[in-house]
């Protein structure tokens, strides 16, 4: 009896224990989801669509999410509600993709470019391949963890389309709080695209500081020195004249002794380094080709940046110069002619041009084409150079700077103003004139007839 009771006891007590634990499982709230993947220390569940990601066809994804520091974002996120990735795969990423665009989103200093790129590909809400607009439907916008907005459309023949990638593998992976779709590439957001545009056009036209290379105050076109330190309250170190900003100058910056950092400048390397830069950027060809192929003025100019000198280089774009003209190139010495007139023994930025004809209305800068100058003057907004009908405007400013030689792009080719080609030379009309035969005068005619009676030769006759 006692053995019987103690069994019913026990049966008893399992039973409530039982109900215990099912009445402890239940969410406190109704409205959230009874199999929910977040845990209050954030933990996420090994049926999580993010535990998913790393063991499917997906991992080059989730290794940039990783990268990305984005691993408590995504599980902020699956504790809040469902969660859609449309996820390109592993052979999109390693094959079809850019090298030099993957290279860019690795790159430490582009985090937030990562972080947009991905948080572009995930949805806050679960978005079946069952619930896809059909195809003769308007497209359906959805905001993404970024808070940009994707369009879900469909063709007519059946595929699913998000933005510019098709669904390849619609429902690839399901779990409790998300989907997985797979695309066919990855999409890319504009801001994304326009960030590294722009670090691509920086990073190929920008021109180095060499090391050691003087820097020039492009207000005074004089080199930096460094400024010893002044107490405070003591007199200015130079005098007021000197800060104001000169007239255009001819003196060549000095060049630097044997004691110096460099003892002398690379002229030769700079020269082929503004040339490089010059082709890549693009639309100055024909001055290279001249440059280079045609003449012997790189050799000259990287000469002259040995001894100490500052050029300038007005470089009339390929547009430019394919209106000249075989004649105005095939007279000897006729190309080396030309770029002389178009190179500043000045060191000249565009701030600095800019800056000096609105100041003084007019400059005429020296050339290398003595005794030629260049004249300058503002107009609409930029500078202008030239006179007459041969003028050029300030159209690719500061291609390359590096303190000893400004590139300045121009679209067209200057002349001196007396062999501008485009000018016509007015020629005056001859007008014949007829001029009435002189009479003698009276007292004349005497003279000579006076003289005749005496017997004295004259010229009268």
């Amino acid at each position: 009896m006692d053995t019987h009771g103690y069994g019913v006891s026990f049966l008893l007590f399992f039973i409530l224990c039982s109900f215990t634990n099912s009445f402890a499982a239940l969410p406190n709230n109704p409205s959230q989801k009874s199999n929910s993947t977040s845990s209050g220390s954030g933990q996420i569940n090994s049926n999580s669509v993010l535990v998913a990601l790393l063991d499917s066809h997906y991992t080059e994804l989730a290794e940039l999410v990783e990268k990305a520091l984005l691993l408590q974002t995504l599980e902020e996120a699956v504790g809040k509600h469902n969660i859609t990735i449309f996820a390109p795969r592993n052979e999109a990423l390693e094959r079809q993709l850019d090298p030099e665009f993957k290279r860019f989103l690795l790159e430490p200093g582009n985090v937030r470019s990562l972080q947009t790129l991905l948080m572009f590909h995930i949805i806050p809400k679960r978005i079946g391949s069952g619930e896809w607009p059909a195809s003769d439907s308007v497209p359906v916008r959805h905001k993404t963890l970024w808070n940009d907005r994707v369009h879900l459309t469909s063709k007519n023949s059946g595929e699913k389309v998000i933005d510019s990638a098709e669904i390849v593998r619609p429902d690839d992976v399901v779990r409790p709080d998300g989907v997985i779709h797979g695309i066919e590439s990855l999409l890319i957001p504009r801001s994304v695209q326009e960030d590294f545009n722009r670090r691509r056009s920086l990073r190929s036209i920008s021109a180095v500081l060499p090391e050691g290379a003087p820097v020039v105050d492009p207000r005074t076109h004089r080199l930096k020195k460094p400024v010893a330190p002044v107490p405070a309250g003591a007199p200015p170190v130079l005098p007021i004249y000197d800060a104001l900003a000169p007239g255009p100058s001819l003196a060549p910056a000095p060049a630097p002794g044997p004691g110096g950092p460099r003892g002398h400048f690379d002229g030769m390397a700079q020269v082929k380094d503004f040339i490089q830069t010059l082709v890549h950027y693009g639309g100055y060809n024909e001055m290279a080709d001249i440059l280079v192929n045609l003449t012997s003025l790189a050799t000259e100019m990287g000469r002259l940046v040995s001894e100490g000198y500052v050029i300038t280089v007005l470089a009339p774009n390929d547009e430019a110069m394919a209106k000249l003209t075989t004649d105005q190139l095939s007279e000897p010495g006729a190309p080396e002619q030309i770029v002389y007139y178009h190179i500043i023994p000045e060191y000249q930025t565009e701030e600095s041009m800019y800056n000096a004809v609105r100041r003084f209305g007019k400059v005429r800068y020296d050339t290398l084409r003595l005794p030629h100058k260049v004249m300058a003057q503002e107009a609409d907004g930029s500078v202008k150079f030239g006179h007459g009908d041969s003028q050029a405007y300030l159209f690719d400013p500061d291609i390359y700077t590096d303190g000893r030689i400004s590139v300045q792009g121009i679209d067209g080719v200057l002349f001196p103003p007396n062999e501008d080609p485009n000018s016509e030379k007015k020629t005056t009309p001859l007008v014949k004139v007829v001029t009435k035969p002189t009479r003698r005068g009276k007292l004349m005619e005497v003279a000579c007839n006076v003289l005749g009676v005496f017997g004295v030769s004259s010229s009268c006759q």
